[in-house]
């Protein structure tokens, strides 16, 4: 199975504890890195992304496969 891949400004929806949300790719990472005090363990072979939620405007990152391709607004 192919991984999922997404680009900066792709619109996307993941779960979270409050039901499914939406936001953007802000970008790939590929080195693991601290987003808002939590280690992000990002690699070349597993990259993670950074996305902005539309409704809180705050950062995160997120596996690909936690990812979906959203519709345009």
């Amino acid at each position: 199975m192919a991984k999922k891949s997404f680009r900066k400004g792709d619109r996307v929806e993941w779960e979270t504890s409050h039901g499914r949300t939406s936001g953007k790719v802000e970008k790939k990472l590929t080195s693991p890195r601290k987003i808002k005090g939590h280690q992000v363990a990002a690699s070349t072979a597993n990259p993670e992304y950074l996305v902005t939620s539309e409704k809180t405007g705050k950062q995160a990152a997120h596996k690909p496969e936690a990812l979906k391709k959203a519709k345009s607004k």
